[in-house]
C-alpha cells in the first residue's frame, strides 16, 4: 500500500496541469495564425510565412536535449513558469513589432517557451504516471492542448478583421490577448509534483545515457518520426490554412472555425482513445490514422467547397489525435528509466526540427508550386510515418514480442509472472 506523503500534490495534479496546458496552448494557437496574419499585413509572402514560422522551431531545436538532461536529474516543475513567462513576452512583443525580422525574432521566444512547459509538463506525467496509466494519462494531457487548438484559433479569428485594411491592428490585438491568455496559466502551477520523486533521484549517482543509445532502442526512431509528422502536419494547418483562405476567399473567421473543428475532433479522438486501443491496439492504431491523415492533407490541396473542407478537416483531427500521445508512450517505454526526460526531449527535438524544415519547405512548395502544395508534401510525410509504424510492428512480432496495448508496458513480459498456466500463444489477449 502506498501511503501518500503531505508533500505530494494528490490526484488532482494531472486535472491542473492539464488546465494550465490548456490556458499556454490556446495562447499559442491563438498567436499562431495572429503572426501569420500581421506579417501578411506588413507585406510577407507565402516564403517568408514559412521562415517566420520556422523561426518559432529553432531556438528548441538546440535548447531541448539540454533541457531534458536537467530534467532527469532534477526538478520538471520549475520549467513550467519560465516556459509561461516566454509565451507571454513572445507573444506581447510579437504584436508590438513593426517588421519581419522582429516578428521572427519574438516568434523564435514564444516557441522557446513553449518548448520549456511542455519538457517540464510531458516528464512530470512520464514520472507520475504507472506504466499501466501512461497511455491514459498522456492522452488527458494532451487533451489540454487540444482545448487550446480548439478556442485559441476561433479567438484570433473573431479579433482579427480585414475590414478597411484593419488587419495590422486587429491582429496586434489578438497577439497582446493572446499573452494575457498564457498568464492565466500561472493559476494552475502550485504543488504540481511529487516531491520525492527529485528527492531520490537526487541521491543516486547523476549517470548520463548516451544520445545514441536512445536513439537505438528499438521504438524510439520510430515514435519520434510519427510525432515529427503529425506535429508537422498540425502546425502546416495551422501557419498554411490562412494563406490557403486568402487566396480562395475564406474570411479569417471562417478559417479560425475551421481549424477550432479540427481541434474540437482532435478532443473527440483522445476522449476514446482508450476504447481504440483495446480494439486495435497501438501500432495498428498508428499506422492506421498516419495513413488515413496523410490522405487527407493531400486532399486539402483540391479547391473544394467550405463545406468539404469542415468534413476533412474535422476526419484529419481525429486521425492527428492519435500520435502524440502514442507516440510519448512509446518513447518514454522504449528508452532507458534513467533517461526518459531525455528521451521525450529527443522527441521534442524531433518535432521541431520538423518545424524548421516543413515550413521551410512548405514556403518553398508554395512559392513555386502555389499554397495548396505544402499539404501534399504533408500527406506524403504522414504516409511515410505510417509504414514506419507498420515497419516497427513487424519487427516486433519477429521479435517475439506483442503488440502494445492500452495499460501494458512495451517491455513488460507478454504473460504477467503471476499467471504461468498461461500458454504463450494466449498473449494478444492480455
Amino acid at each position: 500500500m502506498t501511503v501518500r506523503t503531505s508533500q505530494e500534490p494528490g490526484r488532482s495534479w494531472l486535472l491542473r496541469l492539464v488546465i494550465a496546458f490548456a490556458f499556454a496552448q490556446g495562447a499559442v494557437s491563438m498567436a499562431r495564425p495572429a503572426v501569420s496574419y500581421r506579417a501578411l499585413s506588413l507585406g510577407a509572402e507565402e516564403r517568408d510565412i514559412g521562415v517566420i514560422t520556422g523561426v518559432y522551431a529553432l531556438l528548441p531545436l538546440f535548447a531541448a536535449v539540454p533541457l531534458g538532461r536537467r530534467t532527469d536529474h532534477g526538478r520538471c516543475a520549475p520549467l513550467l513558469p519560465f516556459g509561461v513567462v516566454l509565451i507571454v513576452g513572445g507573444c506581447a512583443l510579437s504584436g508590438r513589432a513593426d517588421s519581419l525580422t522582429a516578428m521572427a525574432a519574438w516568434s523564435g521566444v514564444m516557441g522557446l517557451g513553449h518548448l520549456c512547459f511542455v519538457i517540464g509538463a510531458q516528464s512530470i506525467v512520464a514520472r507520475q504516471s504507472a506504466p499501466a496509466e501512461q497511455d491514459r494519462n498522456f492522452g488527458h494531457f494532451t487533451i489540454g492542448a487540444s482545448l487550446g487548438q480548439l478556442i485559441g484559433p476561433i479567438a484570433a479569428g473573431y479579433l482579427i478583421s480585414e475590414r478597411d485594411g484593419a488587419m495590422a491592428r486587429t491582429s496586434a490585438l489578438a497577439l497582446l490577448v493572446s499573452a494575457a491568455v498564457a498568464a492565466v496559466s500561472f493559476g494552475s502551477l502550485w504543488r504540481i509534483e511529487h516531491r520525492s520523486a527529485p528527492a531520490a533521484r537526487r541521491a543516486e549517482p547523476a549517470t548520463k545515457v548516451p544520445v545514441g543509445r536512445i536513439l537505438r532502442a528499438r521504438g524510439v526512431p520510430a515514435g519520434i518520426f510519427i510525432s515529427l509528422a503529425v506535429l508537422s502536419a498540425t502546425d502546416i494547418l495551422t501557419a498554411y490554412l490562412p494563406v490557403v483562405g486568402e487566396h480562395r476567399g475564406i474570411a479569417p473567421a471562417t478559417i479560425g472555425l475551421l481549424l477550432s473543428l479540427r481541434a474540437a475532433a482532435t478532443i473527440a479522438c483522445r476522449l476514446v482513445m482508450t476504447p481504440m486501443l483495446r480494439a486495435m491496439g497501438r501500432t495498428a492504431l498508428l499506422t492506421t490514422t498516419c495513413l488515413l491523415a496523410g490522405v487527407l492533407c493531400a486532399g486539402i490541396a483540391l479547391p473544394v467547397p467550405v463545406a468539404a473542407l469542415a468534413v476533412m478537416l474535422a476526419v484529419l483531427g481525429f486521425c492527428l489525435g492519435v500520435g502524440q500521445p502514442l507516440s510519448m508512450t512509446t518513447v518514454v517505454q522504449a528508452a532507458p528509466p534513467e533517461a526518459r526526460s531525455t528521451a521525450l526531449a529527443l522527441r521534442l527535438t524531433g518535432n521541431r526540427l520538423g518545424q524548421v524544415a516543413a515550413p521551410a519547405s512548405a514556403g518553398l512548395i508554395a512559392g513555386v508550386a502555389g499554397t495548396a502544395a505544402p499539404f501534399v508534401m504533408l500527406g506524403a510525410l504522414l504516409v511515410a510515418a505510417a509504414g514506419l509504424g507498420v515497419r516497427d510492428g513487424r519487427r516486433d512480432r519477429k521479435a517475439g514480442a506483442a503488440p502494445a496495448r492500452d495499460g501494458e508496458a512495451a517491455a513488460a513480459p507478454a504473460v504477467p509472472a503471476p499467471r504461468p498456466r498461461r500458454h504463450p500463444t494466449d498473449r494478444n489477449h492480455a
